[in-house]
């Protein structure tokens, strides 16, 4: 089975990311009261790192899941699982960052980091379902999840 080109993995995290961060910042910044452009620094410098992570865990996940299921294809399981150990992954690099940027301690940037691990983990699902049916493996008929 043909797994994502570089190209495609490329559009995929940029695409994932600008949408994301559109959504997120200025909910963030409304919700927790914090200026606009803070959030946006820590929102921009975040969607940096997870658009590296993003491309990095993909790509990782896809070669486990062909070593030891022999596909790629991802059921609702594996896009659970997907979203659950990405998300985490992120958290734990993201947080001491964040905090020390927005002046807060560890466990009030953590529920600030769950409120958006919340947002991400129904967007990261949303987004990739969509995206797999809009942007289908190769030999795979647009509309078909991967």
């Amino acid at each position: 089975m043909t797994m994502r080109s570089f190209p495609d993995r490329v559009r995929h995290a940029l695409m994932f990311e600008i949408i994301g961060l559109a959504i997120i910042t200025p909910a963030a910044a409304w919700l927790y009261d914090k200026p606009m452009l803070d959030m946006g620094v820590v929102g921009v410098g975040a969607a940096t790192l997870a658009t590296v992570w993003t491309f990095v865990f993909n790509l990782g996940f896809d070669h486990a899941m062909r070593r030891w299921v022999g596909h790629v294809h991802k059921a609702v399981h594996h896009r659970l699982l997907h979203t659950v150990l990405f998300e985490f992954g992120l958290l734990v690099m993201l947080l001491p960052p964040m905090a020390w940027y927005l002046g807060m301690t560890l466990w009030q940037t953590l529920l600030l980091d769950l409120f958006i691990v919340a947002f991400y983990l129904v967007y990261n699902f949303a987004f990739n379902v969509i995206y797999d049916r809009v942007f289908p493996l190769p030999g795979m008929p647009r509309g078909q999840p991967a």
